[in-house]
């Protein structure tokens, strides 16, 4: 098989070349390793390798849906039992995974290779992939910005073609972020649709789940029927879908939908007009296909969910800070980690009890409001991200984060800080590049994000569809009937673009 082969099939059709005996296993495994080997140098998305523990695996017959394809897992939250969890940190250089995840578990059984692990923000804590530990991951449409994060790896691998499907993990847009920086198909399943365990009953408190990154949209609806099910010890749970979501890529969308929309921050900061634009093109598709448009703001608060998603974000840092002592044999210091993890987690070890409690009551408000938002509107859509790809570097500490950090490093704490009003100041600095995609991790809502638009930069720009709880199949099917629009940016674009 010649590269060019190689890199035009997605994950289901090289598996079909497995099953036909067209190709072996061990030909996908070498053809991948040779594109690892190959761009790796410039890109930065694998950080650890898996190849000879993939050969000895290969030589065994695969089976299952995807038997003998590769794909790279995300270096958090998808452990293998005895190679490296970093989470991006030089903290954890030399831990090793005691078991698999139910989520590697579940891709084992369904045929996968695993060639090794991809690039990671310290702690997946940023929409950017630049950690210390590795250093900075790259766009493969333009080498000098980012693929996104926290998945962004990942992202970069798939774009460039290393392997067709790679891990990913969503807690507050890190599978939808990425995929829109990097032209991909990006779905964030419901709370509680595919496992996070064992180590784990919730993920960030039910804000992350686990899934993929992909090229085609029936990647991800085949790999969600491998991964769906019940979790033994799971905090979420809801109820099967009892079709393929692969198969209902095969039923149009029959009847007309109702859609509502906004390109507005919900932090009222500003948004790109290519976002906007990326928007504008998505709706005028959906409304020569008769589908009734209303362009209306989402019945939360914006600000409050953006609040409450960093009260999240603040105290699970200063958990997992805290608990790196069982690993290091210490208290964990501020050389252990990155400046600004060790600033947030500060921030979160600041916040009491009753104020964490009160900011996730939040989301049961939120929650509540989009379902009664959905029983009239099927569709919300917004921009993926407000927007194109930072340049790499362009997240380094600003002045307020640095006079932050010089105040805490001096007393210990973050109190002041918050007396002071620089806490709302860094939530909105943080997320105002990507305000638009916590809201369904606050909710446990579907959502994806589809590759609909380009820059004159040749950055490729995503559309965000949000659905009610459990409706997977509807964003599903809405997305394949876009990937066969002229709406959808295909791979062959992108690579013409990025060859300019």
């Amino acid at each position: 098989m010649k590269r060019e082969e190689y890199k035009k099939y997605d994950g289901l059709g090289l598996a079909e070349l497995v099953k036909k005996k067209e190709v072996k296993p061990i030909e996908l495994l070498e053809m991948a390793v040779s594109e690892i080997e190959t761009q790796n140098p410039q890109l930065n998305a694998v950080i650890h390798r898996m190849y000879e523990q993939a050969r000895a695996a290969a030589e065994i017959v695969p089976i299952g849906q995807f038997a003998g394809v590769p794909i790279l897992l995300k270096d958090i939250g998808q452990e293998i039992k005895s190679e490296p969890k970093t989470l991006g940190s030089r903290a954890l250089s030399k831990y090793r995974s005691k078991i698999d995840s139910e989520y590697v578990s579940r891709l084992r059984k369904s045929g996968f290779q695993f060639l090794g692990q991809t690039n990671v923000p310290e702690f997946g804590l940023m929409a950017i992939t630049e950690p210390v530990a590795y250093g900075a991951a790259r766009n493969p449409w333009k080498l000098t910005h980012t693929p996104g994060g926290s998945s962004g790896g990942s992202a970069a691998a798939v774009a460039s073609g290393m392997v067709p499907i790679a891990g990913a993990n969503d807690g507050g847009g890190s599978i939808r972020i990425p995929a829109a920086y990097c032209g991909l198909f990006g779905l964030k399943p419901t709370r509680g649709r595919t496992p996070v365990g064992p180590q784990l009953g919730r993920f960030w408190q039910g804000a992350a789940v686990e899934h993929v990154l992909t090229r085609t949209v029936r990647d991800s609806a085949a790999i969600l029927d491998e991964l769906k099910g019940e979790e033994k010890g799971a905090a979420f749970s809801i109820p099967d879908y009892d079709g393929s979501y692969l198969d209902i890529l095969q039923q149009p969308v029959e009847k007309k939908l109702r859609i509502a929309y906004s390109t507005k921050s919900p932090i009222v900061t500003e948004v790109d007009p290519d976002c906007v634009e990326a928007v504008k093109k998505t709706l005028e598709y959906l409304e020569s296909e008769g589908h009734s448009i209303e362009e209306i703001d989402a019945p939360v608060d914006g600000k409050k969910v953006a609040t409450s998603y960093l009260s999240l974000y603040f105290g699970e840092v200063s958990a997992m800070i805290a608990a790196l002592e069982e690993i290091l044999g210490r208290k964990a210091t501020v050389n252990d980690v990155e400046p600004a993890t060790w600033l947030l987690g500060l921030i979160g070890k600041s916040m009491s009890a009753q104020e964490f409690v009160l900011n996730m009551r939040e989301w049961d408000v939120a929650a509540y409001a989009m379902e009664e938002f959905h029983d009239t509107y099927d569709f919300y859509i917004t921009p993926a991200t407000a927007f194109p790809p930072a340049k790499i570097g362009d997240h380094k500490l600003k002045p307020l984060e640095s006079i932050a950090l010089q105040v805490t490093g001096k007393l210990g704490s973050a109190t002041l800080l918050k007396k002071m009003g620089i806490v709302e100041q860094l939530v909105q600095e943080s997320l105002k590049r990507v305000p638009f995609t916590q809201l369904a991790n606050l909710t446990g809502q579907p959502a994806m994000s589809l590759p609909v638009h380009v820059t004159e930069e040749g950055l490729p720009i995503g559309v965000q569809f949000m659905a009610g709880r459990g409706k997977e199949d509807l964003l599903l099917q809405m997305a394949g009937q876009i990937e066969k629009a002229e709406l959808w940016v295909g791979m062959e674009e992108l690579l013409f673009i990025a060859a300019k």
